[in-house]
């Protein structure tokens, strides 16, 4: 079996957890070396919970365990600093989301390191089983080429890399058109828990276009805690030239008559299947076209994903796979979710030129 792959933390909000977690879930496939925390009392909390060796300087981080690659899980404004610090040692970098906070930032960033190549960054939205059967999919061609893509889940960034992977768009230019509404809305479920108090409250919907060029466009709408939210579903719609997926139902033009077909989930565990509750495989018109790695984990769609991003990520350092998030594309998806920030908030079309990572 192949050693697992190592990978150090600097960093230990909740999206950290995933990480801690997830290597505790599976050590003969993840290990983390070591956490890096800005405060004493923090590490303390760490080392305690997760049983991790933690310091609080970078040197010390580094002399853990042989990490090989490091995940930067800080706030935005401080990112960019770290990142830069550790591709200067030589250091693969898996940066969460977004590299940098602003368009300025986004630009530093990628003169100071983009050109090294050392850096990944942890958008895992197209690797939940879900979404990796579409795109399955939509790569066979089932629909002919697809022109357009509506995406109604999650926000900004996320929701760009879905439509431009699900579109298959590269970094060009794009306009952006997009505005904002304010209705009510009751918000009975936050990551603290549920809320007694379900009073509607003001909650905003943004609505935004995305021109691609060559014919390829993008819907976004996205309201206020839409992750939490259950009064509000998610939808995924990409339409192509010879029919559309929606959601998990195809229709496709087949020896010259509409066919309808479903993308089904299995799932141990139901009724009397005593396997244990787990994902198993998705299939589409009797073949699998996305199977649970992770089978007996026990993992949620979301640490699937990110133990797929993780595992791809240290294949990639052993020059063993492709690179699964470059800084480029993470650098575009967030320039394309400022621009709709921008229309929204100004109701005038932005354009969004050929930026410096383009090449």
């Amino acid at each position: 079996m192949a050693e697992p792959i190592r990978y150090a933390v600097i960093g230990r909000g909740w999206r950290a957890q995933f990480f801690f977690k997830l290597a505790a879930l599976m050590p003969d496939r993840l290990q983390v070396t070591g956490v890096m925390t800005r405060s004493a009392q923090a590490g303390a909390e760490v080392a305690a919970q997760w049983r991790l060796p933690v310091v609080q300087d970078l040197s010390d981080l580094l002399r853990t365990g042989d990490p090989e690659f490091v995940i930067t899980s800080v706030p935005w404004d401080v990112n960019p600093g770290l990142v830069e610090t550790l591709v200067g040692r030589g250091l693969p970098v898996l940066s969460e989301t977004p590299p940098a906070p602003d368009v300025a930032g986004l630009r530093r960033l990628w003169d100071a390191i983009g050109a090294t190549g050392l850096v990944q960054v942890a958008e895992q939205y197209l690797l939940l089983p879900d979404h990796a059967a579409r795109l399955a999919v939509l790569r066979s061609g089932a629909i002919g080429t697809p022109t357009s893509a509506q995406v109604c889940s999650t926000h900004g960034y996320h929701a760009v890399s879905i439509l431009r992977g699900m579109l298959g768009v590269g970094l060009g230019p794009a306009s952006v058109q997009a505005r904002a509404f304010t209705a009510p809305l009751a918000d009975p479920l936050a990551p603290s828990g549920w809320r007694d108090d379900a009073t509607p409250r003001p909650a905003t919907t943004t609505l935004a276009t995305i021109d691609f060029g060559d014919g390829r466009s993008g819907l976004y709408d996205f309201t206020d805690n839409q992750w939490w939210n259950p009064l509000r579903s998610r939808r995924l719609v990409v339409r192509g030239s010879l029919g559309e997926l929606v959601d998990d139902r195809v229709v496709r033009l087949l020896d010259h008559r509409p066919v309808e077909s479903e993308l089904r989930r299995r799932h141990s565990g139901r009724d009397l299947n005593l396997e244990g509750f787990d994902l198993d495989h998705v299939s589409y018109d009797g073949r699998v076209v996305y199977r649970n790695a992770y089978a007996g984990a026990r993992l949620s769609d979301e640490e699937i994903a990110i133990a797929s991003i993780l595992e791809a990520t240290g294949r990639w350092c052993r020059d063993e796979g492709e690179p699964p998030y470059p800084l480029a594309q993470a650098c575009q998806d967030h320039l394309l979710s400022l621009a709709i920030d921008e229309s929204a908030r100004t109701g005038q079309p932005v354009s969004v030129p050929t930026a410096p990572w383009t090449s």
